[in-house]
């Protein structure tokens, strides 16, 4: 399943993890969010230790989505060793978005 990953915890979560890290900025409202939400269970399921996958709601936290200049959502960000090495704007098939885990492996 999928973390749920939050302003105090994106520190710890993502920047301090030892594997890449998958991070779905997401909202309720959202539609296409809808859309990406059971991609990423699967990839969770999928890359289960190897990867990471979290989502992040960005009505109620925006510190770390203003951070990474998330304007629009959904927005995928994929993390290596604390570092932003991918970054996919709007619904994107799975298959995107295994590449981008696989690539951070």
């Amino acid at each position: 399943m999928a973390i749920e990953i939050t302003d105090s915890t994106f520190d710890e979560i993502v920047l301090k993890s030892d594997k890449p890290v998958m991070v779905d900025f997401w909202a309720e409202w959202c539609g296409p969010c809808r859309m990406v939400g059971p991609i990423m269970e699967e990839l969770s399921i999928d890359f289960e230790g190897k990867a990471v996958v979290g989502k992040l709601d960005v009505d109620s936290n925006q510190e770390f989505a203003a951070k990474f200049g998330v304007r629009n959502i959904p927005t995928v960000l994929v993390f290596k060793n604390g570092e932003l090495v991918g970054r996919q704007v709007g619904v994107a098939p799975k298959s995107t978005y295994t590449e981008a885990i696989n690539s951070a492996l």
